[in-house]
């Protein structure tokens, strides 16, 4: 048996990543597609070999031959339609960040439970078996504790000015949109939630004062920090770092990976340098199995929906940062 997906939007994510993913996958297949525009929609199944096309978001969650929905939808839609879908009985995969901010995200994990389907957050990367090769390496010992972080996640896109990252009530910004990255690494190598937030950012008037550049620190335990900068109008950068007593771990395409050299990780210790060679695989191919075993057998998602929670808060707190200027505490979970 395998998971038939319906996909509510064209976003390009979907159809240049996810949904070859998916079909790439072991446990998935590419049911259905939908859009606003019924053309746009077949247009797409056609293209990329979709049975079925929608022209509307409703006819899809009507469509009881689908499993699962994957939603790409514009961050400010992610709630209404990823609860829209529990309530239809579907399980969902939604594009990160999860929401607009903690309050919204704890309402559909609380939604996924009353409707008793699974419910993820898209994030591709952290399926890739590198990650786990850089946890046994730390586990063991190999560039000593951990002193420190350094995360950067940057592109520019700013002549686009009608891309829905630059508007501003619908989600947008370099924090929403690649600055999750770096902080939901720290957050899974260091397994422990940050204790305050520093951010400082550039809110641009040219598109509708959405950050297009932060750089901040996140406060850890055993005065261990992230710092990170995040931004869509700057040069290309995708790498982390992670900092012990003893060496250091180099990972220079950290988040987006392609089928060359450069997704392999270098550990630097006394010893010299080591190359880490790392098999190709499709991360998103790894995501769409991890939430097919979760509804087919029950296997725990590697990350649970409450973590995407954790993630919004910490989120929460950068743009407040940001927007106020100052240091912001993050308070545990009640």
């Amino acid at each position: 048996m395998s998971i038939k997906w319906g996909v509510i939007s064209t976003a390009n994510i979907a159809q240049k990543a996810v949904i070859p993913g998916i079909k790439e996958s072991e446990t998935g297949e590419i049911y259905a597609i939908s859009s606003r525009n019924l053309e746009n929609a077949k247009a797409i199944a056609e293209q990329l070999d979709i049975p079925v096309a929608y022209g509307s978001y409703e006819e899809l969650l009507a469509d009881s031959n689908i499993d699962a929905i994957y939603i790409p939808l514009p961050n400010h839609l992610h709630k209404e339609w990823s609860i829209k879908a529990m309530e239809a009985g579907k399980h969902v995969l939604c594009e990160k960040p999860a929401a607009l901010n903690a309050r919204e995200t704890r309402e559909m994990v609380e939604a996924s439970k009353k409707a008793e389907v699974v419910f993820a957050e898209a994030f591709m990367y952290r399926y890739h078996p590198r990650y786990q090769m850089i946890q046994e390496l730390l586990a063991k010992g190999e560039i000593g504790e951990i002193r420190g972080l350094h995360g950067v996640f940057t592109f520019n896109s700013a002549s686009a000015k009608e891309n829905v990252r630059f508007k501003k009530a619908w989600g947008g910004g370099s924090l929403y949109d690649v600055g999750v990255y770096p902080i939901s690494a720290a957050r899974m190598i260091l397994k422990e939630e940050p204790q305050a937030a520093t951010v400082h950012a550039l809110f641009s008037e040219q598109h509708d004062q959405v950050d297009m550049m932060a750089s901040g620190i996140l406060e850890f335990d055993h005065g261990v920090a992230l710092t990170f900068d995040c931004g869509m109008w700057a040069d290309f950068r995708n790498r982390l770092e992670i900092l012990g007593t003893e060496g250091k771990i180099e990972v220079p395409s950290a988040f987006v990976v392609n089928q060359n050299e450069q997704d392999h990780f270098f550990v630097h210790t006394s010893k010299g340098t080591k190359e880490v060679e790392v098999p190709y695989v499709n991360q998103y191919a790894l995501q769409a199995d991890a939430v097919g075993q979760s509804i087919l057998n029950g296997k725990p998602l590697p990350y649970p929906a409450s973590d995407a929670i954790l993630n919004m808060k910490v989120l929460d707190a950068c743009l407040t940062s940001a927007e106020e200027r100052r240091r912001v505490e993050i308070k545990e979970e009640e």
